[in-house]
């Protein structure tokens, strides 16, 4: 005689979201025990997770907590972004934002290596995508703990494709409370411009290096088809980034305008009028791949007459103190990610033969 009824299996199924039979055989094997019956299903499930541990997941969503000053960044993958979009993802990433944010857990490896609810993330996962039916893979983390000098704020875009969490090193607790709308906006911007790093000081001088070469190349071709049309030329710049502009360099920049401006017949009492704004043009036409990639130097997009920077220091002058920011995270749902590209045409013959 069976230790349970409809109602225990309806109530297991509601807990498990398991399918009925399998609800119905988990019981049995349990003897009726709901707690043993659960264990039993996630087993199960962990067998449904191997048969799906080859299948990439690329598709998924972000999450983002804020509260004070601490913030954390999630991305959650999963195998297409129908099931990304429905309620038992959401619950899934709502439960791993706090899981994370609630532990101060780092990076994603701090949280599959973790303990949730009693037992170990990899068995809560497992069963997730029991439940769900897809492979999941928490992919990318990260965490921001300040303290009370430190303005710290983050930014989902509304199609939870990518987020942003910022921090601001500030002089005062009373300047980092002034700060945090504004980094909501600096996070905006970022997700919305992509900055791959948050100054040109982080180069590799290499990477600029090989930047600059393949930029001017790049240009040169596409003047080639310019002069066929009969079209003005591109500048070719002899830089693209801060980093190349040394003293020796901007000496010689200098020099040479002042030459043009003597060329030009320009009074020389004029000069310091004129030399500053030509001198910023060169920089500005210099500097390219800083304002492409680097958050400090972007043309902020709710004002494009000031960088990242200019209008983070007008902000912070203005709450009568500074701040500097020092570190940002943004994640796009599966950068990185190679999805071999499916021959379905292949794949029906193979099915026939």
């Amino acid at each position: 005689m069976a230790n349970f009824g409809p109602k225990d299996i309806k109530k297991l199924r509601e807990m498990t979201d398991a399918g009925m039979m399998d609800c119905k055989k988990a019981l049995t094997e349990a003897d009726g025990d709901m707690d043993k019956a659960v264990a039993w299903l996630r087993d199960q499930g962990m067998g449904a997770a191997a048969k799906k541990a080859g299948k990439v997941a690329a598709e998924g969503a972000i999450g983002v907590k804020v509260e004070g000053n601490k913030a954390v960044i999630v991305e959650i993958n999963s195998q297409t972004d129908f099931v990304a979009q429905n309620d038992k993802f959401k619950a899934l990433m709502d439960t791993v934002v706090n899981h994370a944010f609630d532990n101060n857990l780092k990076d994603a490896e701090a949280i599959n290596a973790s303990t949730i609810n009693g037992e170990p993330f990899s068995d809560y996962l497992s069963l997730q995508v029991a439940t769900i039916g897809e492979k999941l893979d928490v992919r990318r983390a990260a965490l921001i703990v300040g303290d009370e000098t430190t303005a710290v704020n983050g930014y989902v875009h509304s199609n939870g494709q990518n987020g942003v969490i910022i921090e601001a090193k500030c002089d005062s607790a009373k300047t980092a409370e002034a700060m945090t709308a504004v980094l909501k906006e600096v996070a905006m911007h970022a997700a919305a411009m992509s900055p791959k790093t948050l100054s040109y000081k982080d180069f590799d001088p290499t990477f600029v290096e090989e930047e600059t070469k393949g930029r001017i190349i790049a240009i040169e071709k596409e003047n080639e088809e310019l002069v066929r049309l009969g079209k003005t030329l591109k500048n070719i710049p002899q830089y693209i980034s801060m980093s190349q502009l040394t003293e020796e360099v901007m000496a010689a920049a200098e020099a040479l305008l002042k030459e043009e401006l003597k060329t030009e017949g320009k009074p020389e009492k004029i000069w310091d009028r004129i030399l500053p704004g030509k001198i910023e043009r060169f920089i500005s036409d210099n500097t390219t791949l800083d304002q492409e990639l680097c958050l400090l130097d972007q043309k902020f997009v709710m004002d494009d007459s000031k960088t990242v920077l200019e209008y983070i220091q007008e902000k912070a002058k203005a709450a009568g103190g500074s701040a500097d920011i020092v570190h940002f995270v943004r994640l796009e749902v599966g950068e990185g990610i190679e999805v071999a590209e499916e021959d379905f045409a292949a794949e029906v013959a193979a099915q026939m033969g």
